[in-house]
């Protein structure tokens, strides 16, 4: 019987406007929005029936169709990819700089964009994350469904991740077996950092900031964790 449904985390922040270094790596900021652009105005045509065709997949559900053609515009045409991206996100200061080094006609092309496909700004701006930030397949949510196994006397925990709207995989486990998958996905974590620490690697303010966040939620979730197993303990349990 399902006791609930709850989507976990919402979507994670840092999809949206970048500063200008994190934008485009390999392009030099002072001439990236002329770069960019006059790529796309040159492959406008076919980059807008594209377009069309990942809207209509996206409307007909299939995202994971949707994420792998964005990685193969990415993949082939950096520049392109870029262009519709930031115009997808509706950046003011990147329609500003468009219009400063091309002129106004090719600022408001690309507002078009933003206007025309705003269905498209989440799927371009997870894989935007995934090439300028070397991520694959960024976990923005969870949702989980709770049911009870009246035979085996437990709760159960069906669990979907999600980048953005394509849904990585779905598993299904009791508090215990929920928990270990978690212990194994921060003993990683754990491991990460001593490496990094052995090789006297840094670890940037932001993501410093960040994980410091992510440790007191945890900490908040255990203690939470904790109360109910005492409760639990001083449960008697009927076995009849």
């Amino acid at each position: 019987m399902a006791a609930g449904r709850a989507c976990i985390g919402g979507p994670r922040q840092g999809f949206g406007p970048r500063t200008r270094a994190d934008r485009m790596d390999d392009v030099e900021s002072d001439d990236m929005p002329r770069v960019l652009v006059e790529e796309f105005l040159a492959r406008e045509e076919g980059t807008r029936a594209l377009l069309d065709q990942l809207e209509r997949l996206t409307l007909e559900g299939d995202h994971e169709a949707v994420r792998e053609r964005i990685r193969d515009l990415a993949d082939h045409n950096r520049n392109v990819f870029y262009a519709v991206a930031l115009s997808l996100t509706g950046s003011k200061q990147f329609y500003g700089d468009v219009e400063a080094q091309l002129g106004v006609e090719a600022a408001d092309v690309l507002r078009d964009l933003g206007e025309t496909y705003p269905a498209l700004a989440e799927p371009f701006g997870v894989v935007r994350t995934e090439q300028t930030r070397d991520r694959h397949n960024p976990v923005t949510e969870l949702e989980a469904q709770t049911t009870y196994v009246a035979e085996e006397e437990v709760p159960a925990v069906r669990y979907t991740p999600k980048s953005g709207a394509v849904e990585l995989f779905t598993g299904k486990g009791s508090p215990e077996e929920v928990l270990q998958f978690a212990s194994y996905l921060v003993q990683a974590t754990t491991d990460s950092l001593d490496s990094a620490m052995d090789r006297d690697y840094s670890v940037n303010t932001e993501e410093l900031s960040a994980l410091i966040d992510r440790q007191e939620e945890l900490e908040g979730e255990l203690d939470q964790l904790r109360d109910q197993i005492d409760e639990l303990r001083r449960t008697p349990v009927d076995r009849e």
